[in-house]
């Protein structure tokens, strides 16, 4: 059985998903587009499975967004793979009259129904009272009290799920269909073979939206539409100024307003957080005790994961034989896995903390805030949805751009969003950062290093807001837009769905860029383990002729360097070295800088393994360990000193994010064209902002 959860966004759709199913859930797409679809699996009070789907947040049927259009093509059409048996329609108890505008419209395309009043606590403590067995008896469908964030009433939800299974009753049509309406909608549905009078006359109002229908149909449609003088845009008005007459008689004998209604909590901390100073000082804050906390947190955990990675490779160089296979386990293998654990802790960390923002209540208020500050930089209002997400990842923020009407808008905000910091660049960052920065604090509480990672990310934001009011002025948009959103309550944070986001966003960091980085790691290892020409093939009688004073451990050092250089990986990097020497870089750092394009991650990873390579040293196997002891030849200085380092951190903070961004950007785009340009743009960025950074301080 095929369940759908539907509902407005922010009604509690998402956490009675994941009440119902827990763990047993994956993410696919919708066929045809970009959009996620959550499917999950529950079991009845019989024992016998069902299929959830979690839609996409919409208000109507009537789409205004690619993810609404996904709803609406799932619903119209009986023959898709994705059509419910059954739809669970999730309402907000606060704000009932809107929420059900949804119901209503699902219930008239005669799909079963069970209506969740979810929020029910929030709607007493403003003195409402909702009566769901006298609202079940006026409707006709199952009216069952959640509160889906505690789980409270899913097993009874579960029930009535069973019964219906087994009884289904759907809603009697309220309709609102004048006589002219249904004499069309016979026409409709004699022509389509379909017995709902609703879905004939959403086949005539949304054709061009239904693209199941195929070009003829839809050109049929059209050509009805014109003979009978149809005008869509009219009967949508005039449907949903009936459905809300007809949920206010509904409402108005199954809830009451119980005393006079008090000024919530939610509302007495918004005049402060949405205060138009106060607001940013506290967010400000909010951000500085995140990226504090982030190095705080993590040092320990951190360092013994380094610690473990190297006495794991010492342990395993003592019982292996020496052997190529050997050489691969720990330079290739070890030191790839090691560049992937050790930033665990810190991307653990960084998510708990955004899921503890996200689940109060509060990063909703970041959003408002935002969208009052781009604006003044010629920003789309909706622009604020995909910058603030991208800075966990550019991918599905670049695809959240999709809810932008105005295409010049959604073209600057896909353009811009990879400024953003993401997660993938924290690794680099705080690799860098603890190798220059000591830990040092500002007034005895303030940590520099935290305070640098802190301004590295309002350096990537103030840089897309540049780039945007840039581009705003080239393309000549002067479109007005608006932006839209629904503000939840402020409520403790689950702490179950909070390590659910964390263990999925570290299960992707490991296992999606892990595998990236073991396999360039070990493309690298090969690379870096074999040269061409005679210079490799006898590098150990070159090496022993110009140094011959050198004791045993010395001599594999130099060997091990030598081979190094000389390898095809050695080669790449000195072909590539003239361009990014001006930046402070070496051929080394050049091979990391190009490995790094597949994900912003290989970078330590790349580092980790290349730096690897001729280590014996017993103590010095750490990554932090093997970047310290590395000297430029022509300064007798380490090589990662104050002036390399700024110059990296400026290149990263710029540079395009990684390939799945441009894949992502030429889907979206549909074209290579935007694509390169924004490859241009930002790496041109990224060289002349490293350029003048290395230059000045070197």
């Amino acid at each position: 059985m095929k369940v759908a959860l539907l509902g407005n966004p922010n009604s509690g759709k998402s956490s009675l998903f994941n009440q119902l199913t827990g763990l047993r859930q994956k993410v696919g797409n919708f066929p045809g587009v970009t959009v996620d679809k959550k499917i999950g699996f529950c079991k009845l009070k019989d024992g016998s499975e069902i299929q959830v789907v979690d839609f996409p947040g919409t208000y109507s049927i009537y789409p205004g967004s690619l993810d609404e259009q996904v709803v609406l093509e799932v619903l119209a059409n009986p023959e898709s793979l994705d059509y419910p048996d059954l739809a669970v329609v999730v309402v907000d108890s606060t704000n009932l009259k809107r929420n059900m505008l949804l119901f209503e419209q699902v219930s008239d395309l005669q799909i079963p129904c069970i209506l969740a009043l979810n929020m029910l606590d929030s709607a007493l403590e403003q003195g409402i009272e909702v009566d769901s067995l006298k609202m079940s008896g006026i409707l006709g469908v199952p009216v069952v009290e959640i509160n889906a964030r505690e789980g409270i009433g899913v097993e009874g939800l579960k029930l009535e799920i069973f019964k219906q299974s087994q009884n289904p009753s759907i809603h009697e049509n309220v309709s609102v269909l004048s006589e002219d309406y249904q004499s069309l909608a016979k026409e409709v549905q004699d022509d389509f073979k379909i017995d709902n009078s609703y879905l004939a006359l959403q086949y005539l109002t949304q054709s061009q939206k239904l693209t199941f229908l195929g070009f003829e149909n839809q050109k049929k449609l059209q050509s009805i539409a014109k003979s009978r003088s149809f005008d869509p845009d009219r009967f949508q008005s005039n449907d949903t100024i009936k459905r809300y007459a007809d949920i206010g008689e509904t409402l108005a004998q199954s809830v009451q307003q119980v005393g006079i209604r008090k000024e919530s909590i939610t509302e007495k901390m918004d005049k402060v957080l949405l205060h138009k100073v106060w607001g940013y000082v506290i967010f400000l804050a909010v951000l500085f005790v995140l990226f504090q906390a982030v190095f705080a947190f993590a040092a320990y955990p951190q360092d013994w994961i380094d610690a473990g990675i190297a006495g794991l490779t010492d342990w395993l160089s003592d019982v292996l034989p020496a052997s190529k296979l050997t050489d691969l386990l720990l330079d290739g293998i070890i030191a790839g896995i090691g560049g992937v654990v050790i930033f665990v802790p810190q991307i653990a960390f960084l998510f708990i903390l955004i899921s503890l923002l996200e689940e109060s209540g509060y990063m909703s208020r970041v959003v408002v805030l935002m969208d009052k500050l781009i604006r003044k930089f010629g920003l789309s209002g909706r622009s604020v949805v995909p910058l603030i997400s991208g800075m966990a990842c550019a991918v599905p923020a670049i695809m959240s751009a999709r809810t932008m009407g105005n295409w010049k808008d959604r073209l600057i905000t896909i353009m811009v969003t990879p400024l953003m910091s993401c997660s993938a660049r924290l690794p680099i960052y705080t690799i860098i950062i603890a190798l220059v920065v000591p830990e040092q604090r500002v007034l005895g509480i303030f940590g520099v290093q935290g305070l640098i990672l802190m301004g590295l990310y309002l350096l990537g934001f103030v840089s897309a807001l540049v780039v945007g009011w840039v581009m705003k002025y080239i393309f000549k948009s002067k479109g007005r837009s608006y932006f839209v959103m629904e503000l939840p309550t402020y409520k403790k944070p689950r702490w179950s769905q909070v390590f659910f986001t964390v263990y999925e966003k570290v299960k992707t960091f490991v296992f999606e860029a892990g595998k990236v980085i073991l396999a360039i790691s070990i493309v690298l290892w090969v690379l870096s383990s074999y040269g061409p020409g005679e210079q490799f093939s006898n590098a150990e009688d070159i090496v022993s002729s110009q140094y011959q004073s050198l004791n045993e451990e010395e001599f594999e050092n130099k060997l091990a360097s030598y081979k190094l250089e000389n390898s095809y990986a050695g080669h790449f990097g000195k072909f590539i070295e003239p361009a990014i020497k001006p930046l402070g870089y070496d051929w080394k750092i050049g091979i990391a800088l190009i490995t790094s394009f597949a994900a912003r991650e290989v970078f330590v990873g790349t580092i980790s393994t290349i730096y690897s390579i001729g280590s014996s040293a017993e103590d010095d196997n750490t990554i932090k360990a093997r970047l310290k002891r590395e000297i430029n030849p022509e300064t007798g200085k380490p090589r990662f000193d104050i002036a390399t380092s700024a110059s990296l951190l400026m290149f990263y903070v710029f540079a395009m994010m990684c390939m799945s961004t441009l894949a992502i950007v030429y889907r979206e785009t549909k074209g290579w064209k935007w694509p390169m340009i924004q490859l241009g743009y930002m790496t041109a960025l990224a060289y002349i902002s490293a350029l003048i950074v290395y230059q000045l301080l070197k």
